[in-house]
């Protein structure tokens, strides 16, 4: 079983089958002797009384109900009879579906039954049923439930068993019981939170899943085995479901939300700083549906507030940080807003920080943008069209400074008024389920003409494009591709600064290809993309891909692009053995190359890579892979200067892990590179995650870095040789070292009451030394000050001066050490169906010196000391179904 989460399910024989008395046990004889017949299971409507969702299968309708078995195995036995067997029934009324579920056991005294919060099924035995109930045969929803009696849900958006949305989080009931020679479990899971075609006999596409983790078992009603593709597409057929109506879903959502900030240390001289800060919130979502297949969502004054902090970092590249969505507005359904062959969509761009920081002695900056309202429709129609839309308007934000020199006091406009806006759309066609789709965003900004704001922002941002997944031999091959454009306009000096920006670099004096232009007002761009592979088969995989996105391509008003300019190749080979053997239950090793350019024909990377995994028969796994790459150019290392060279070298990873089914779990990695410049380091981390009972669990995660870096960039500086065009290209040697740790503590009073804490210490250094800059344009070698005529004196005052014959110049010594700590505890209380109370406390603390020492486990204690802040929170959440 994948460490995601899946449960697996068996077969009953006719001797357990006899023990159930008045019960119909289906055994599919009839699949058995003709397996290219759909296996059938058949629901049966109530009459007059819905049974009581209490898990102990004792209510009259379940001894009329007709039980089905047959489940395989998928480990550790593929194509096996399940050792432990189960047995799944139907019913239904006009309201809701309900499931029935006997799950046996080889060993009930041992039956694993931890309890967790909802969608963290950790290590306890669960079953999964999976319900197509468009019948399209790609899409699914999912319902588990475990020995525990936590709930998972999830929604799978394509024909593949491994990819899930966790954002789909419907209200549904559940209860399981203990039964001699195993469990019991009942679902009840209303029609309303369902999306279905609107017609009189339902047939719905049926999947069950059981897994044992005592046992390694994972077994299905339907086995889609290992060198198989397909989840929806293999399913089996629920019918017997008639005379049900989509509804049309109205839910309130209403939430009051408090909370207080407490600072440790506040400047004196600040007029803005708070020792303590208050702050009330009500506002709420509604959600209704559109006919029988879509939904819409709306919310007014939303609460967007984040349970838990992205986590710290130290960031030298030039690049952006991307940090995942944890926002439930946005997170739900995110999948229907992907698509098109590139990020189009980044939803944090949404009430990020504001874009503009004034130059002022003090400033009181909001945090966010606030978002007035958003709203957005999602589905798939009866024809296989899935329509993702959304919509949102941000506020204009305001800041307050403060001139100490004037005494004066004023506010300046930080972020405009903006709307955001992108709408998906995708076809499926074909009985491969093959799709193509469309994808357009837009953002438009209220800015004043010659303002600040304007100066950097640009008024208006379009882009979006097409893709297609064209599928063979029942998704045995697969051939993907995309086309997109972008387009960006706005004031000059906005468009310069998006021309300059580090994905594109107009600036370079040696480019031939591309050129800066001061006065442009917009700015044009396209990329594509090719991929063609073989996903399934028994022993060999293999595929190819090429794709593209001129210099002008543009994605970062609303999507994720760190870099344009570039043409990548790659292609790579794969062989399988899924069949256990003497030594391994499977692995798998592989072969892949790649190279890169720009539009100007410079190679910027050549790689090779091997990788393989091995699980052995007790589910232990290692990964092993190697990477080596040849020297090159690099367009974006001198941040706008003349491309540079990059040295040759490699890297080596390895990891071990323990599998997901033992009660303490494990994980340990740790990689090395090297290259022919200097460049070394190494790298190593893990997790232990210990059960000490059902209801605890304590996680650990350390990992430490250590590496040398010898092309830092430093600074641009005028006075430079001609080779350089008359500018210096400062870099230097870089020393770092980072220990960080994530501590969890997870107690579950219930499913629905739980207490959790995070905890994350770290610390980081960075000791530059070696200065000097570029050589010549193209050249990976430095003028290291202090040779080839040159000096360099440190001031021991923070700065370095540095002759070059006449020429004298002074740099900054950027050495750092950094502390953070950041901690959340959470209690989660689901008081009522649908509705949640929240109790936040937040730690958020950090300092910085500047001695450059390799950090050690005695600085991340001291940054419990740092100084900081204390975010306490109270949220309400009540959920008002209307239908």
């Amino acid at each position: 079983m994948s460490m995601n989460l899946i449960p697996k399910g068996l077969i009953i024989s006719a001797v357990v089958a006899a023990s159930f008395s008045g019960t119909q046990v289906a055994a599919d004889d009839a699949t058995a002797a003709n397996p290219h017949q759909v296996k059938q299971m058949r629901a049966l409507k109530i009459n007059p009384h819905p049974p009581k969702i209490d898990g102990r299968l004792d209510d009259a309708i379940w001894t009329k109900a007709e039980f089905f078995s047959g489940f395989t195995q998928k480990d550790p036995k593929e194509g096996e009879p399940a050792a432990n067997q189960t047995e799944i029934a139907v019913v239904y009324d006009e309201q809701a579906v309900y499931i029935a579920a006997r799950m046996h056991s080889t060993d009930p005294d041992n039956i694993r039954a931890t309890v967790s919060r909802r969608d963290r099924a950790g290590t306890s035995e669960r079953v999964i049923v999976s319900l197509d109930t468009y019948h399209d045969r790609r899409t699914a929803y999912s319902f588990a439930v475990t020995a525990g009696g936590v709930q998972v849900d999830y929604y799978h958006p394509e024909d593949r068993e491994g990819n899930r949305d966790y954002g789909f989080d419907p209200v549904w009931k559940s209860d399981v019981d203990r039964s001699a020679d195993g469990w019991t479990a009942e679902m009840r899971i209303p029609f309303t939170q369902l999306r279905f075609a609107n017609r009189n006999d339902q047939v719905w596409g049926i999947n069950v899943n059981r897994f044992v983790p005592t046992d390694n078992e994972d077994s299905y009603w339907i086995l889609v085995p290992k060198d198989d593709t397909g989840w929806s597409s293999k399913m089996g057929e629920l019918v017997g479901i008639n005379g049900i109506k989509p509804s049309r879903r109205i839910e309130l959502m209403p939430y009051f939300a408090s909370d207080a900030t407490v600072r440790s240390e506040i400047d004196a001289d600040d007029p803005f700083a708070q020792q303590t800060a208050y702050n009330t919130r009500v506002g709420g979502n509604i959600k209704m549906g559109v006919g029988p297949n879509l939904t819409l969502e709306g919310t007014v004054n939303p609460d967007f507030g984040q349970v838990e902090a992205d986590p710290a970092e130290v960031n030298l590249s030039a690049f952006e940080t991307y940090f995942p969505e944890r926002r439930p507005f946005f997170t739900e359904g995110s999948q229907l807003f992907s698509g098109g062959g590139a990020n189009y969509f980044y939803s944090r761009r949404i009430g990020a920080p504001p874009s503009y920081y004034p130059d002022s002695d003090y400033v009181k900056m909001p945090d966010n943008t606030s978002i007035l309202g958003a709203a957005k429709l999602t589905g798939r129609l009866n024809s296989g069209l899935s329509v993702g839309m959304l919509g949102a308007v941000t506020d204009r934000e305001k800041a307050q400074t403060f001139d100490g020199t004037t005494d004066l006091q004023s506010v300046e406009v930080v972020e405009p008024r903006a709307a955001y806006g992108v709408a998906r759309l995708q076809q499926e066609f074909g009985k491969d389920a093959s799709t193509v789709g469309a994808i357009v965003t837009g953002v438009e900004r209220d800015l004043a003409t010659g303002g600040a704001l304007g100066a950097i922002l640009p008024k208006r941002a379009v882009s979006g494009g097409t893709d297609w997944n064209l599928r063979f031999s029942g998704g045995k091959y697969e051939f993907k591709g995309s086309l997109g454009a972008s387009y960006v306009e706005g004031g000059p000096d906005a468009i310069a600064e998006i021309q300059q920006s580090s994905a594109r670099n107009f600036q370079r004096p040696d480019a031939e290809h591309v050129s800066f232009d001061p006065t442009r007002t917009s700015l044009v761009g396209y990329r594509g993309h090719l991929r063609f592979a073989k996903r399934g088969g028994k022993h060999w995989l293999w595929g190819g891909r090429a794709s593209a996105e001129t210099p002008g391509f543009e994605l970062n008003d609303i999507g994720m692009l760190q870099t344009a300019d570039d043409i990548d190749t790659g292609a790579w080979l794969e062989y399988r053995e899924t069949e256990p053997g003497r030594v391994f239950q499977e692995w798998w090793t592989s072969a892949s190359v790649g190279s890169g350019w720009n539009f100007g024909r410079d190679r910027q990377y050549t790689f090779v890579d091997l990788e393989s995994v091995w699980t052995f028969k007790n589910f232990i796994g290692t990964f092993i892979g190697y990477e080596a790459f040849t020297p090159a150019q690099s367009d974006n290392l001198t941040r706008g200067g003349p491309s540079m060279g990059t040295g040759g070298g490699w890297n080596v990873w390895n990891s071990w892990w323990s599998g997901g089914q033992r009660k303490t779990t494990w994980n340990f990695w740790g990689g090395y590179w090297t290259n022919e410049l200097g460049n070394d380091g190494y790298q190593a981390g893990g997790r232990v995650t210990v059960r000490p009972g059902d209801r605890w669990e304590i996680s650990v995660s350390p990992r430490w870095r250590h590496s040398i870096s010898a092309r830092q960039y430093v600074d641009t500086q005028d006075g430079g040789r001609p080779e350089t065009y008359d500018q210096r290209y400062i870099f230097s040697f870089i020393e770092r070292s980072q220990l960080v740790t994530q501590l969890r503590l997870n107690y579950a009073f219930t499913p629905k009451l739980t207490l959790e804490m995070y905890a994350e210490p770290f610390a980081a250094s960075g000791r530059y030394y070696d200065f000097g800059e570029l050589e010549a344009a193209r050249s990976k070698h430095l003028r290291t000050y202090g040779t080839d005529g040159t000096t360099i004196t440190n001031n021991n005052d923070g700065t370095y001066t540095v002759t070059d014959g006449s020429d004298t110049f002074e740099i900054d010594q950027p050495d750092f050490n950094v502390l953070s700590f950041r901690s959340n505890l959470v209690l989660r209380w689901e008081w009522s169906p649908g509705s949640t109370l929240y109790f936040v406390w937040q730690q958020n603390r950090s300092d910085q010196y500047d001695d450059g020492m390799i950090v050690g486990p005695s600085n991340m204690f001291d940054a419990f000391n740092a100084p900081g802040d204390n975010f306490v929170a109270l949220k309400i959440t009540y959920w008002i179904p209307f239908m």
